[in-house]
C-alpha cells in the first residue's frame, strides 16, 4: 500500500512545478541562498498540493479509468490503494502544502504565496469537477495552473512578475495543452477515450488551435528577448525554444508521444538536452552579458 501511495502521488509530474523557478532565473536571483531556499520550499508546496489534486481526480475517475488500457493500472482504479487510504493521503498532502505555504509567508513577510497556492488549488478543483468536461476551457484552465506556479515562484522571493513572463507562460502552457489533446486523439480517437471532452475535438480543429498557439508562443518569446529582457543577448536562446517546440510536435505526430508529457516526453534525450542547454545559456547570458541601459 505504501508503494501504491507513492505511485499515486505521481512524483514524475512534479517536473511541471519547475515553472516556480522561472522568476528566480529571469530576475537573476539564483545566486542568493535565501531565495534558493524559498523557491525550493515553493516547489515542494506545489508538489504536495498538485499530488492532492491527482489523488482527488483519480478518486473521482476511478470507474472510468478502469476501462482505459493504461489508466486502469493506476493505484486507485486497480484497487491497490483503497478509498480510505486515498482520503488520508489527500488530507496529508493538503496539510503539508499548507504548512510549507505558512513557512514561505513568514520568510517573505507577506501572505501572497499562500493566496496563490490557494488559487491554484481552487483552479485544479474546478477543473476536476467542471472544466475538464468543457471543450477549449479544459485546456485553458490547465494552462492557468502553470501561470499560478510562475506567480507563486515570484512572490516567494519578492520578485516582480513582468507582463512578458505572464504572456510567455500562458502561451507555452496552451501549446503543451493542445498538443496533449492531439496526442490523445491520435492514440484513442474521439470516441475511444475515457476523456469525454475529446468527443468535442477533431484533428482539424486541434491543428487550428496548435497553429495559433505555436505562432503566438514563438512571437511572444521573441518579443520578450528583444523588448523585455535585461539584455538583447537573450536572443541567443531563441534557437533552443524553436527546436524544443518543433521536436515536441514531431514526437506527438510521428512517435505517438505527448499524451502524458511528464512521463513520455521527458524520456526524449534530444528534447531534454535542449531544455538543459536553454537553461545554461539563459543563466550565462543573464549573468555575464551587458545589460540594457
Amino acid at each position: 500500500m505504501i508503494l501504491a501511495a507513492i505511485k499515486q502521488l505521481r512524483p514524475k509530474q512534479w517536473a511541471k512545478n519547475v515553472f516556480v523557478l522561472a522568476a528566480i532565473v529571469f530576475s537573476s536571483r539564483y545566486t542568493e541562498l535565501q531565495s534558493l531556499l524559498s523557491v525550493g520550499l515553493a516547489f515542494a508546496a506545489f508538489s504536495l498540493v498538485s499530488s492532492a489534486g491527482y489523488v482527488l481526480n483519480d478518486w473521482l475517475d476511478a470507474e472510468a479509468d478502469r476501462s482505459h488500457p493504461k489508466k486502469k493500472h493506476r493505484p486507485i482504479a486497480s484497487g491497490a490503494l483503497p478509498g480510505w487510504a486515498a482520503g488520508v493521503l489527500l488530507v496529508a498532502c493538503l496539510a503539508g502544502g499548507a504548512a510549507l505555504a505558512w513557512l514561505i509567508s513568514l520568510r517573505s513577510g507577506n501572505w501572497h504565496f499562500g493566496g496563490i497556492l490557494g488559487l491554484y488549488l481552487v483552479t485544479t478543483l474546478s477543473y476536476s469537477f467542471v472544466f475538464k468536461h468543457l471543450v477549449i476551457l479544459d485546456v485553458m484552465v490547465l494552462a492557468m495552473c502553470y501561470v499560478w506556479r510562475v506567480f507563486a515562484g515570484a512572490v516567494a522571493i519578492n520578485a516582480p512578475v513582468s507582463a512578458w513572463l505572464f504572456v510567455c507562460t500562458a502561451f507555452i502552457s496552451l501549446f503543451i495543452g493542445f498538443n496533449k489533446r492531439r496526442a490523445e486523439l491520435n492514440e484513442m480517437g474521439p470516441e475511444g477515450s475515457t476523456r469525454k471532452v475529446l468527443g468535442h475535438y477533431t484533428p482539424d480543429m486541434i491543428k487550428e488551435y496548435q497553429s495559433i498557439v505555436t505562432g503566438n508562443t514563438v512571437l511572444s518569446y521573441v518579443l520578450y528577448t528583444v523588448l523585455g529582457a535585461p539584455t538583447v543577448w537573450m536572443t541567443a536562446t531563441i534557437p533552443f525554444v524553436l527546436y524544443g517546440m518543433f521536436r515536441y510536435i514531431y514526437l506527438v505526430e510521428k512517435k505517438g508521444m505527448g499524451g502524458a508529457p511528464d512521463e513520455e516526453i521527458l524520456k526524449d534525450m534530444p528534447l531534454m538536452a535542449t531544455v538543459l542547454l536553454y537553461g545554461v545559456t539563459a543563466i550565462a547570458v543573464l549573468q555575464f552579458a551587458p545589460k540594457v541601459p
